[in-house]
């Protein structure tokens, strides 16, 4: 299964506290109205107007 990955469109907090800008890229988890978003271990729970798909990076080149 191929890693699928979004930008935010809005500004969102994630567990750990840190709020996280418009244009963050995260790992997307899950499908359907709400979401697990992910950015270096931290999870965000996101609803679907909070971010947009967009395709995966070459190899190598993904941010952690």
């Amino acid at each position: 299964m191929s890693r699928r990955f979004g930008t935010l469109l809005v500004a969102v907090s994630g567990l750990s506290g840190t709020t996280y800008p418009e244009g963050t890229r995260v790992a997307i988890r899950g499908t359907g109205g709400s979401v697990d978003g992910f950015v270096a271990g931290d999870w965000l729970p996101l609803a679907w107007w909070e971010f947009a798909d967009v395709e995966p990076e070459e190899p190598g080149t993904a941010a952690g």
